[in-house]
């Protein structure tokens, strides 16, 4: 299967679940709670509860157990990947540095491309090799002025996870297009829901925290989570991954609005080289895809 052209509603979709997810350091800064499985268990709580509550009012009872039922094992394992990567995130945060896990993150194009090569044989444009290497450029640029130059194992190998993590749940998700993985993230909130409840040392939170832990479950986490899914199928697994990188861009610039944290120079560089690299693909994927196709008149 070929890369093929850019569906603009896929891409706006995938784009709002990354603008959505960017929110979460700014959210999680509002938290006074610190043990990391109390944090996951409420915002998986609040996402789960979202999600089922969405499908059961669009798909009513019969029709949410039906897409449950259908979703297979490949909605398994995009669900599986979602849990992975979002429980990965929280723990490597006390492991490692913010700037480390955001480096590592931006490999999660390069995997996807490899991955759909390798197992699919589904092509990457050129354009699109040179777009993944100027957003892992850019995003090295942005963490450049903080990164750890010690090595942590655990941290570093859970952050790895996340972008393979990332990456899989992108490529399943591609390749069963014709299946909707609304049910699996919801899957994925139920497996870190239960992981959290196993974990947390107490569950007990203040009325302001339960309230902020709602944001950051059902609108930052679940929310997300209904663009990617349903975007991300009417796009290349390469692409949408690509334009996921557009979360640790964003993710600064909400700081720095809410909380007053100015991002330093070398962090608005890297990100506008993320930016750049993203519109420029973007709009020639889009000129690729508008541009008729003209047939040879026989003589």
């Amino acid at each position: 299967m070929a890369s093929g052209g850019l569906d603009a509603r896929g891409a706006w979709l995938v784009f709002g679940a990354a603008a959505i997810w960017s929110f979460g350091g700014a959210i999680a800064r509002f938290l006074e709670v610190t043990d990391s499985w109390t944090i996951i268990f409420w915002r998986s709580l609040c996402a789960a509860v979202f999600l089922l509550g969405f499908m059961f009012w669009r798909d009513g009872a019969r029709g949410t157990a039906r897409l449950f039922r259908d979703m297979g094992w490949a909605g398994v394992g995009v669900g599986l990947c979602f849990a992975t990567a979002s429980t990965s995130f929280i723990i490597a945060l006390s492991h490692t540095t913010v700037a480390n896990i955001l480096l590592m993150q931006a490999g999660a194009p390069l995997f996807a491309a490899l991955m759909m090569f390798l197992l699919f044989r589904e092509r990457v444009g050129t354009g699109t090799w040179v777009a993944i290497a100027a957003v892992m450029a850019g995003i090295t640029v942005m963490v450049s002025d903080s990164l750890d130059g010690s090595v942590s194992p655990v941290g570093d190998g859970l952050a790895l996870l996340i972008a393979l993590a990332f990456a899989s749940a992108t490529v399943l998700t591609r390749r069963n297009a014709h299946v909707r993985m609304m049910p699996a993230a919801c899957l994925g909130t139920l497996v870190t829901l239960a992981a959290g409840f196993a974990l947390a040392g107490s569950l007990q939170v203040g009325a302001a925290d339960a309230a902020w832990l709602f944001v950051f479950g059902a609108l930052n986490l679940a929310l997300g989570m209904m663009c990617f899914v349903t975007g991300v199928r009417l796009l290349p697994a390469a692409v949408a991954a690509l334009i996921g990188t557009a979360e640790p861009v964003l993710g600064p610039v909400w700081v720095w609005l809410v909380h007053g944290e100015v991002p330093v120079a070398r962090t608005v560089l890297g990100g506008a080289i993320v930016i750049g690299a993203l519109l420029v693909h973007l709009a020639w994927q889009m000129r690729q895809t508008r541009q008729p196709h003209i047939v040879p008149m026989a003589d």
